[in-house]
Order: C-alpha cells, then sequence, then structure tokens
C-alpha cells in the first residue's frame, strides 16, 4: 500500500514537471520566458522546452492584428460646436517583449491615447472641416498614435472615424443649407441651360440669315448674268435686223415688230388691272403696219441721192504730115 503511493506520487511529480518543461505556442501567439522573474528570451509558435524549476511563461501575446473599440465621447470643435464622435483603431503587435514589459494594460492605454488624440485633433477644426475632411482627420490621427505606440512594439495599421454626430439644431440647420445650395444650383443650371438655348437658337438664326443672303446674293448673280446674255442676244438680234434693214430686207423688219408687238400684247394680257382682254379682230394690221414701213424704207432708199456719173475723157486731136485731122 505505501509502496503504491509512492509510485503515484512520483508519476503525479513526473507529468507536473513535463506539463512545466514542455510548452506549445499556437499560432499567432508568442510567449515570453522569465528566469526567476527575469525576461530571458520569447517562444516563437511551435514546441518549446524550459528549464524545469528556473523557467516559466511569463506573459502570453496576441500577435494577430486586433480591432480597438474608442468609446464615444462629446468633442467641443473650433467654432464652439460640441459633437459626438467615436473611432476604431486597427493594431498589430510587432515586438512581444516591448508590448509585454514596457507598458501596463497595452489595450487601455491605446484607447486612452485614442480617445485624447481625437479630441486635439477634432477641437482644433471647425465644424465644417470636421464634417468634409474625415480622411485628414484619420492620417492626423494614425501619424500621432502610430508614432507613441512604436516604444511599445505596437504597429497602428489605421484609425478610422466610425461615428459624427452634430447636434439636432446643428443638423436642421445642415439639412436646410444643403436644400437651399441645392436650390441654387438647380437654378443656376436652368439658367445655364436657357442661356444655350438662346445661343443655339441665336446661332441658328444666324446660319439661316447667312444662307438666306447667300442665296438671294447666288440669285442676283444668276439674274444678273441672265439679264446680261438677254442683252448680248438681243444686241445681236438688233445688230442683225440693222444689218439686214440697211441691205434693204423687208422680212427682218417683220420679224423685229412683229416681236415687239407680241411682247406687248403679252404684257397687256398679264397686268393685273385688266380685268378684260381685248383680243384684235384682225390682224392684218400688223401686216399693214409692216407693208407700210417696207414702203417706207423703198421710199427713202428712192430719194437717196445717187451717185454723180464718172466724166468720159474728151477726145484728142494729133496732126498729121499732111495736114488733115483725124479723130482718136
Amino acid at each position: 500500500m505505501g509502496v503504491s503511493l509512492v509510485v503515484l506520487i512520483l508519476l503525479v511529480l513526473a507529468f507536473v514537471l513535463v506539463v512545466s518543461v514542455i510548452k506549445i505556442v499556437p499560432q499567432g501567439r508568442e510567449f515570453t520566458v522569465e528566469r526567476f522573474g527575469r525576461y530571458t528570451r520569447t517562444l516563437k509558435p511551435g514546441i518549446s522546452i524550459l528549464t524545469p524549476f528556473i523557467e516559466t511563461i511569463g506573459r502570453k501575446v496576441n500577435m494577430m492584428e486586433q480591432v480597438l473599440d474608442v468609446p464615444q465621447q462629446e468633442v467641443i470643435t473650433k467654432d464652439n460646436v460640441s459633437v459626438k464622435v467615436d473611432a476604431i483603431v486597427f493594431i498589430q503587435v510587432m515586438d512581444a517583449a516591448a508590448a509585454a514589459y514596457r507598458v501596463d494594460n497595452l489595450i487601455y492605454a491605446i484607447t486612452q491615447l485614442a480617445q485624447t488624440n481625437l479630441r486635439t485633433v477634432v477641437g482644433s477644426m471647425e465644424l465644417d472641416e470636421v464634417l468634409s475632411q474625415r480622411d485628414a482627420i484619420n492620417s492626423r490621427l494614425l501619424s500621432t498614435i502610430d508614432h507613441a505606440t512604436g516604444p511599445w512594439g505596437v504597429k497602428v495599421a489605421r484609425i478610422e472615424i466610425k461615428d459624427l454626430t452634430p447636434p439636432p439644431d446643428i443638423t436642421n440647420a445642415m439639412a436646410r443649407q444643403m436644400k437651399a445650395e441645392r436650390e441654387k444650383r438647380a437654378v443656376i443650371t436652368e439658367a445655364e441651360g436657357e442661356k444655350q438655348s438662346q445661343i443655339a437658337r441665336a446661332e441658328g438664326q444666324k446660319q439661316s440669315a447667312i444662307l438666306q443672303a447667300e442665296g438671294r446674293r447666288e440669285a442676283a448673280f444668276r439674274d444678273a448674268e441672265a439679264r446680261e446674255r438677254e442683252a448680248e442676244a438681243e444686241a445681236k438680234a438688233t445688230a442683225f435686223v440693222s444689218e439686214a434693214i440697211s441691205k434693204g430686207d423687208v422680212n427682218a423688219i417683220n420679224y423685229f415688230i412683229a416681236q415687239k408687238y407680241v411682247e406687248a400684247f403679252g404684257e397687256l394680257a398679264r397686268s393685273p388691272q385688266q380685268k378684260t382682254v381685248i383680243v384684235p379682230a384682225d390682224f392684218a394690221g400688223l401686216t399693214g403696219t409692216v407693208a407700210g414701213v417696207s414702203e417706207l424704207i423703198k421710199s427713202l432708199g428712192a430719194d437717196a441721192p445717187r451717185p454723180a456719173p464718172t466724166p468720159r475723157p474728151a477726145p484728142t486731136t494729133t496732126s498729121t504730115p499732111t495736114g488733115g485731122k483725124r479723130g482718136a
């Protein structure tokens, strides 16, 4: 009975010894080793063996990235507006020994550091800047807190403003201001659109007027060219008729007078003041007119002075040796 008890006690002591000597460190954790209360080394993830009765585990440090919630607090801005603000901080322990032995209660220390710096940064800015420049606030907080936690072996990855709540009266004023700004932009946009529309219409009218002027100019040019050609044709026709008249051709003058007669009659028929058009029953008058003109031309040709006949030279007389005369 006594031997069995001794064996059992020895087995228990052996088990306790093995458990205290062999240490298994999980992934994402690091253990500090202390020898008689003094830090000696850091155990990495895996299995490690300690010196029995001399070395012990000091601190178990979480090496994974952690998220810390900064409690909400009221901060007075530079323009004396009280706002409620909170944040979240992402940290990661880089040096287990420094995090374990250089600061007491690491999480609480970082939280208080974030709160004080948040009050400092937000208090140095006006409300409009706080609401519109969250990225700038995050950058300033990150730089300040990361620099302060460096000696603790902690890396601050990022810090974000989670919520920022102004007082209800300020929120209502901001809503009215935003509404007024939206209405102002709508009026400006509408006016700009009307302006562009008027400019477009004026441009269209301008182009239309230019095209119409060009059309009138082209039409006037064509009309002038047509009148010029018509005048040239008329001049040629008059020259041919005049030449024919000078040669005594009655048909030419008949054609000329008949053409004028027909044109005059056409103008009379197209006159808007004429309700009744009188058509001559006998066109023989035209022929008579032509015949009269022909006779006139003949008479003028008969009364024209005739050229004087060329005088013949007088006969010359020559003397002969016999003293007689012979007519040449």
